[in-house]
Order: C-alpha cells, then sequence, then structure tokens
C-alpha cells in the first residue's frame, strides 16, 4: 500500500499537473509551495461565484445559496470600505458560528483587510487585551459578545460596532442589516499573497496570547493541501485494491457537506473546511452549540458527505442512540483534528461507521492548517501516527543544540514550507523564537518514518490539549496566582476519555487559608475563559516537590496524585 501511495503522490505532484510544487521565496527563505495555488483569498471567494444556486450557508431553517452569498459579500465590502475600513486594517468577528461569520470574513479578505479571530469563549478582560494588541477598527459581534465588549467599551472608545443577531442594538452600535443596504459592488485591490489574511489568536506560554498572523499565501496553500491529501490517500488505497478512487470531494456529481461543529476562530473550522468546501462549491450546515443527536438529523436531512470535528465529536456520534436509526449513507468520512483520534476510536469508525472512513489531521495555528494527514488505511494500519507529511513541507527532528537528527530518531518536529506564518503581532522575540531560518519549531517530540509520516511522543511547551483547545499551562498558573489564598500551584494535563486532556491543578495554599476547590475554580472563570479553568484540583498538605534547582517537579506530581480524590 505504501508503494501505491509513493506513486500516486509523484503522479499527483508531477510537473504540469494540478499538484505540482514549486519553490518560492518567503521572508527570504526559499520554501516550497503549490504552483497552482490562487494568489490571495479573495481570488477563491471570486471563482466560487459560479457554484451559482448550489446550497452554501445552512442555519436552521435560513439558507444561503452561493448567488445569495456573494451578493450579501459584495454589499458588506462596499459598507466596509465606505466606512473607514481600508487594506491592511484589522476587523474583529466576535461571533458562534452563524452565517454571518463566514459572510464578515470573506467580505474583509476580499478587501485586503485582516479578520480577527476572536475566540468567543474569552470573558472581558481577555477580549479587550486582543482588541488592543490587534489595533483593532471595527468589531463585528453577536449578542453574548456585546454584552461583554460594553464592560470594557469604555477603555476601547475608538473601535466601530457591528451587531449581528441583537434584538435591540444600542445607538451606538450599526446593525448587520444596514451594511446589506450599501450596493453590491466588490471593490476593486491588489493583494500580495504574503499579506495578512487573518490574525487568530493562541495561547501564549507566558500569560497573554499571541496574535499568529496567517497569510494569504498561507492559507490558499493549505486548501490545496487538504484537497490534496485527501485525494492522494483515497487513490492510493483503491490502487493498491483494484478499484476506483470513491468521490470524496464530490467532483460535481455530490456536493460535498459538512457540519461546522468546531468553532470558525480556529483553522480546522475556518481555513481546513470552510477554505476547502467553499472553493469546491460544498455546503456548510452550521449549529448554535454542539449536540450529537442534532448532528445526526443534519446528517440525514442535509446528507452530510465529511464530517470534521475535534475527536470526541465523531466518538459522540458513532455512540449516539439515534445512530442506528439515522439515515449516515451520505457519510465518506469521520474526520478528527485538535487533538489525536485515539485508536480505540479508529478501530470503532472502521467497524461501526458503514463505509464512513476514519481520519485525522496535525497541524497548527502557525501552519495556516495541516502539516500532515491520515486517511482509511494508512490511519487504521500506523493508528498512532499523525499522518503523512505532505509534498510542500521540509521536515526535520532536531536535539536540544538544535542539530538535525537522523530519519526515525526522536527530536523537536520542525517544518518549513509556503503555510508556516509570517510571525506573531507585535511579538518580535516569540517570532525569532519560534521560526528560526524558515523553519517552525512546533514545539512537539516525535520522529519521522520511513514512510514520511510523523509520529508524536511528548511535547516541548507546557501545553494541555483539552477537546482540540490548547491550554498553556503557565497561563491558569498565573491567574491561580492572583487569588490571595494561593501560595503554590502547578498546572498539568490529566487524561480524559471525552476530551482527550483535562486541566488539572495541585495547590498548596496561603497560611491562615484554606480555599476550596469549587471557590479556585470559579475565580479562574472571572480571569479566563471557562474551558481553562481547572476541572481537578487537589489542595494539598505540603508544598509542591521541587528539584534542586528549585523547580516544581510536575510530572512527579502527575503522578502521585489520585484523581478521585481531586475537588
Amino acid at each position: 500500500m505504501y508503494k501505491e501511495l509513493q506513486e500516486t503522490i509523484a503522479e499527483m505532484t508531477a510537473p504540469g499537473q494540478m499538484f505540482a510544487t514549486t519553490e518560492v521565496e518567503v521572508g527570504g527563505h526559499p520554501v516550497k509551495a503549490w504552483a497552482m495555488a490562487p494568489n490571495s483569498l479573495r481570488d477563491i471567494w471570486l471563482n466560487s461565484a459560479g457554484h451559482g444556486e448550489a446550497d452554501y450557508l445552512v442555519y436552521r431553517d435560513e439558507r444561503w445559496t452561493y448567488t445569495r452569498a456573494h451578493d450579501e459579500v459584495a454589499r458588506i465590502a462596499n459598507w466596509l470600505v465606505a466606512n473607514g475600513i481600508g487594506q491592511h486594517d484589522h476587523v474583529a468577528i466576535a461571533m458562534r458560528n452563524f452565517p454571518e461569520w463566514m459572510l464578515a470574513y470573506w467580505a474583509i479578505a476580499s478587501i485586503g483587510a485582516v479578520s480577527v479571530g476572536v475566540n468567543a469563549w474569552w470573558v472581558p478582560a481577555e477580549l479587550k487585551y486582543g482588541l488592543k494588541d490587534s489595533n483593532t477598527k471595527m468589531l463585528i459581534c453577536d449578542a453574548e459578545r456585546l454584552a461583554r465588549f460594553e464592560e470594557v467599551r469604555d477603555e476601547l472608545p475608538d473601535i466601530k460596532v457591528v451587531t449581528v443577531r441583537v434584538d435591540a442594538p444600542p445607538q451606538w452600535t450599526t446593525p448587520w442589516s444596514e451594511a446589506l443596504t450599501a450596493a453590491p459592488a466588490m471593490p476593486e485591490v491588489s493583494i500580495h499573497p504574503d499579506d495578512d489574511a487573518c490574525i487568530f489568536y493562541t495561547s501564549g506560554t507566558t500569560g497573554n496570547p499571541k496574535g499568529a498572523q496567517l497569510t494569504h499565501r498561507g492559507c490558499v496553500n493549505n486548501v490545496l493541501s487538504v484537497i490534496f491529501s485527501t485525494m492522494a490517500q483515497a487513490k492510493a488505497q483503491a490502487k493498491a485494491q483494484g478499484r476506483e478512487a470513491p468521490d470524496l470531494l464530490g467532483g460535481g456529481k455530490t456536493q460535498m457537506a459538512s457540519i461546522v461543529a468546531t468553532p470558525l476562530f480556529h483553522v480546522t473550522a475556518n481555513n481546513c473546511l470552510a477554505h476547502t468546501a467553499t472553493l469546491g462549491g460544498g455546503k456548510l450546515v452550521h449549529m448554535h452549540k454542539w449536540d450529537a443527536g442534532e448532528a445526526l438529523r443534519l446528517i440525514e436531512e442535509e446528507k452530510i458527505t465529511i464530517f470534521s470535528g475535534v475527536p470526541t465529536m465523531s466518538r459522540e456520534i458513532i455512540h449516539h442512540p439515534d445512530f442506528a436509526t439515522r439515515d449516515t449513507s451520505t457519510l465518506t468520512a469521520l474526520k478528527g483534528g485538535g487533538a489525536a483520534v485515539q485508536p480505540d476510536l479508529i478501530g470503532k469508525i472502521d467497524k461501526g461507521a458503514r463505509g464512513a472512513q476514519p481520519g485525522q489531521g496535525y497541524g497548527m495555528t502557525e501552519t495556516c492548517g495541516i502539516i500532515s494527514t491520515s486517511d482509511g488505511f494508512f490511519l487504521s494500519d500506523k493508528p498512532n501516527s499523525a499522518g503523512l507529511v505532505l509534498p510542500i513541507y521540509d521536515v526535520k527532528c532536531i536535539d536540544q543544540e538544535g542539530n538535525t537528527l537522523p530519519r526515525g530518531e526522536t527530536g523537536e518536529i520542525c517544518v518549513k514550507g509556503a503555510q508556516v506564518i509570517k510571525g506573531y503581532l507585535n511579538r518580535p522575540d516569540a517570532t525569532a523564537e519560534t521560526i528560526v531560518d524558515g523553519w517552525l519549531h512546533t514545539g512537539d517530540i516525535g520522529y519521522v518514518d520511513e514512510d514520511n509520516f510523523i509520529y508524536l511522543v511528548d511535547r516541548a511547551k507546557d501545553m494541555v490539549l483539552r477537546g482540540g483547545e490548547n491550554v498553556y499551562c503557565s497561563e491558569v498558573e498565573t491567574a491561580l496566582y492572583k487569588h490571595p489564598g494561593v501560595a503554590e500551584c502547578s498546572v498539568f494535563s490529566v487524561p480524559d476519555e471525552r476530551l482527550g486532556e483535562e486541566v488539572g491543578a495541585a495547590v498548596y495554599p496561603a497560611q491562615g487559608s484554606k480555599p476550596g476547590a469549587a471557590e479556585l475554580r470559579d475565580f479562574c472563570k472571572t480571569q479566563l475563559a471557562a474551558y481553562k479553568a481547572p476541572r481537578y484540583i487537589w489542595i494539598l498538605d505540603e508544598p509542591l516537590p521541587r528539584n534542586a534547582s528549585g523547580k516544581f517537579v510536575k510530572r512527579a506530581l502527575q503522578e502521585s496524585l489520585d484523581i478521585s480524590q481531586a475537588g
């Protein structure tokens, strides 16, 4: 099978083919890229007008065709320019996965402005930081995010606000409906491939989140990467089995249809799912909030072909009592991203998903999407692998001194390619530390095998990966130390069957203080988004264990704690 895979990759990437590769210069360094990649996200959007009356966005009983969406995006783009938003200006989008998220995003991208994806779970203090750090000129938000913005509005007096699905918007805001009254005339603009397309915030190792600068080049290359990875592995598997490759992406016969199950302020839903669906004329079905039973109803009624979410969502779908009675025959794949698909789930999808194949991708905000993917046979055969490295990446593993290790040896994974971000907004030191001579230091420890599949074995960064959301331990520790009853604390990951990992914290109280677990958890939620608050908290009678240099011995601490005794 791996021989067929290498043959298929060689055929698909040959000169003159759709997935031929080339070399371009980015930031003074030569990097690999897809030769046929569009110039910008604007090009992807304008080209999608040809999908006409096909369904594009679906939310409850509301439906947008591509024609309607293009009309509204052109109006919004025209309105943005008329209201002072120019090329390179930052416009924040803060809302649930409403259809307006995508409409605003395409309008912003099409005028050469920059979308700032606001984490919808941010509390007011985090929202204030993100808007200030990104120098946002305009905020487009729903009712929940508007309420949080109102708490910090006095400190951000110059930001214009557009409200989405707000019943009684304040007079100082502009309702979304007003933007739609502009003429449907898309402004002309010339966009360079290395211009910023969007700013997505990733949790910081030292407290504040970092704004990753995703470029048009990185985003459009990722679209081709997603398509290539799906097609190459399906073709290789079919070739080895002597049959025709399945039509996984539609190809004009069956419309690709997906549920937008994860947040659009992340690359998993926005870059890997929404961008790809838009280019291919796919349908995006939005949910107000995740519910496996509702997802099964949508799979049946909207004829969903590919489901992509964090692994726990696929697990909940196949374990749901309605799974046996709902028609899921249109599903070709149940894919996971943002966290590893557990080996047992791979087997359960293989055996019980009625023809839908398992799949997963490994990627980062810092790569505008995917680095590697594994589907079908290849994921089942190498269930512990993070997937096949894409042809537009160079990859190496390095030791602690920065020396490149031989293939198969374990070290920090570094990648170089057109999808690597420009850097971190306003953080030259963090950029220089993470991107060295064009190489992105991922912070993941692993190795690459003889078939060019990546394996992850550990993290260099002190981080919890909770249901696809990165939670940096230092960020939670900083919040806990603000509580007067905390003398010492250590935050770490706790294995969790549903979310992969949960946040745990060991706390040694300050003298004379007896804070309870619930009190500390609620306190964290006033400082951080709720998902970052520790689910498990141990209140210790003794100071935290230290090594000879005085640092907390986190791994030994984790191993010594009994989860049944956590508060």
